[in-house]
């Protein structure tokens, strides 16, 4: 069964750090474009990072240029999604999946992403 969990939400102060795990199951995740979305209430879910499939080139919204990093461990089937410097405007469930479409990150489009995992809340406190 294809699945991704995430991982490693919390609550932090502003200026804070945390690490957010996306682990998949039932299929090898370096064979795949992973991208990283979030969604805070009343807002539309938006794109965040993404690492691409055969090259690894990673690709971040402007919100968060700077201050995130997407990463890939393949020996884990794990992506990780490094966030410092964290703001109150971050605040948000954070989801990741995968690329439908195999070219989907440098756009990040949600419609172009499936195998949703279940989200992990961050609360950046000012």
């Amino acid at each position: 069964q294809v699945q991704l969990v995430e991982s490693g939400g919390g609550f932090v102060q502003f200026g804070g750090s945390l690490r957010l795990s996306c682990a998949a199951s039932g299929f090898t995740l370096s064979n795949y474009g992973i991208g990283w979305f979030r969604q805070a209430p009343g807002k539309e879910r938006e794109g965040v990072s993404c690492i691409s499939r055969r090259d690894d080139n990673t690709y971040y919204a402007d919100s968060v240029k700077e201050r995130f990093a997407i990463s890939r461990d393949n020996a884990k089937n794990t992506v990780y999604l490094q966030m410092n410097s964290l703001k109150p405007e971050d605040t948000a469930v954070y989801f990741c999946a995968k690329d439908l479409h195999g070219n989907s990150c440098p756009w990040m489009a949600p419609g172009d992403f499936t195998s949703w995992g279940q989200g992990t809340q961050v609360t950046v406190s000012s």
